[in-house]
């Protein structure tokens, strides 16, 4: 009996070392794995630190001054633009090496921030003595506070003695020019498409785009803190998301103006671009918000009609689109100005004429006939009534009383000073509607003889 027992005692003893040493190689196995595995994702962590430096290592101090992501973007969110210097500028656009467009404030550079952010980098070329310096600044520190949905964001600036620029947010389907205009027939300050043929929107798309920019328009207008007047209102200054939400640029750029003030002068005249800027620009006479109003209802006929205003190659009779719109409308025959491809549909249909109509009251001649930018949002969604405009040309004519010529017509108002002047008299008329149904003592201002 004891030797069955010494013997499977023995066997037990022999199967426990076998086990034992079993498990030892089976750890040592899994040790190595995990060895392994540790070493590879550590490798791999490695290798990716190694690119991000790679990546960055033109961007030293850049990094040194935005500081970990979570600090550039609670700066951001703290509405704190940031100060780059035009090293960080070079070396986030890689040398300035792709143009976005060009414009009368500057040229237009794609960039990326260290931390994949993608930005737009206007490098202004104006010359500044001390106290257009000191404007710049404050504009900087007010629409640095400027945040709307439609308003293009502003992330940072440079102030270098050689180097002026504008760090913008980065929109990725560009302005909203190349949507209405044919081949390559970009902005005339250089903004051209580089499509071969005019992209097409539909125009529910379209008409969302018009409402949105009313209502940066408007934001700028009656809701910041402090009022700025645009006086830059085109489709070159519209931009579009991926999603084709609107955003109105180069604001930050425009004169301020304080609430309590009734009005702003220009000195000089000729503020705006020919075609779009109100008559009160171009004659020297005090500005309001109001020029903005008159540019947007310029921009709303050429969403309208999906072309320029002024273009010869349409005859004679529409090669100023505004004007053939006003002869349709006051003929009766809306419809053939809302007959526009890709106008579907009663709804479409409806929508169009609003925008008619809102566009004619836009462009009245007299600031205090057009609406304010909170009424044009209201008739655009159709929450408010819209009273049948008033001819807006009825003031554009020669000094023989007939019909004013075609550069006249066209908006680039070359032979406007020829025609119309500081000096031109003040002649009562009869009270003009607004668009509200209210009537307002207008005295238009007619050409001397």
């Amino acid at each position: 009996m004891s030797t069955a027992v010494t013997i499977i005692s023995s066997v037990a003893g022999a199967v426990a070392v076998v086990v034992v040493i079993a498990l030892i190689r089976r750890c040592r196995r899994v040790r190595k794995k995990v060895k392994k595995i540790i070493a590879k994702k550590v490798q791999g962590e490695i290798d990716k630190r190694n690119r991000e430096m790679q990546a960055c290592s033109a961007l030293d101090d850049v990094v040194i001054d935005i500081g970990p992501v979570e600090k550039f973007l609670s700066e951001i969110l703290n509405e704190k633009p940031m100060r780059f210097s035009s090293e960080q500028l070079a070396a986030c656009t890689r040398n300035f090496s792709s143009e976005l467009g060009s414009g009368g404030y500057g040229v237009v550079y794609k960039g990326e921030l260290p931390n994949g952010l993608l930005v737009a980098v206007k490098v202004l070329k104006v010359a500044m003595n001390r106290k257009v310096q000191e404007a710049f600044m404050a504009e900087v520190g007010t629409i640095g506070r400027t945040y709307h949905v439609n308003l293009v964001r502003l992330y940072g600036f440079c102030f270098d003695t050689g180097t002026k620029a504008l760090v913008y947010e980065f929109l990725e389907n560009g302005s909203l020019e190349k949507y209405l205009y044919p081949d390559g027939d970009g902005d005339e300050e250089g903004t051209a498409t580089t499509t071969t043929t005019r992209l097409e929107l539909e125009w529910g798309t379209l008409h969302a785009i018009a409402v949105g920019t009313a209502k940066g328009i408007r934001y700028l207008h009656e809701e910041c803190q402090q009022r700025i007047v645009h006086y830059d209102i085109k489709p070159a200054n519209i931009l579009l998301t991926a999603d084709f939400t609107p955003k109105v640029a180069d604001f930050g750029l425009a004169r301020l103006g304080e609430r309590e003030n009734t009005h702003m002068s220009l000195t000089g005249g000729g503020g705006g671009t020919p075609g779009y800027a109100a008559p009160e620009l171009w004659m020297s006479l005090p500005a309001t918000e109001k020029c903005d109003v008159y540019s947007f209802g310029m921009v709303l006929f050429e969403i309208l009609g999906r072309r320029r205003n002024f273009d010869p190659c349409h005859g004679e009779s529409k090669e100023w689109f505004p004007r053939w719109v006003w002869e349709k409308y006051d003929q009766g025959e809306i419809g053939s100005v809302v007959s526009c491809d890709g106008i579907i549909g009663e709804a479409d249909r409806e929508k169009a004429e609003m925008m008619c109509k809102v566009a004619l009251w836009c462009v009245q001649f007299q600031p205090a006939a057009r609406p304010t930018m909170s009424s044009v949002v209201r008739m655009l969604e159709g929450e408010m009534p819209i009273v049948p405009p008033v001819n807006p040309f009825h003031y554009i004519m020669d000094s023989s009383g007939g019909s004013t010529s075609s550069a006249l017509w066209s908006g680039t108002y070359q032979s406007s000073r020829h025609t119309m002047g500081k000096d031109s008299e003040m002649s009562a008329s009869p009270a003009a509607m607004s668009p509200d149904g209210t009537t307002e003592d207008v005295k238009p201002i007619l050409p001397t003889k």
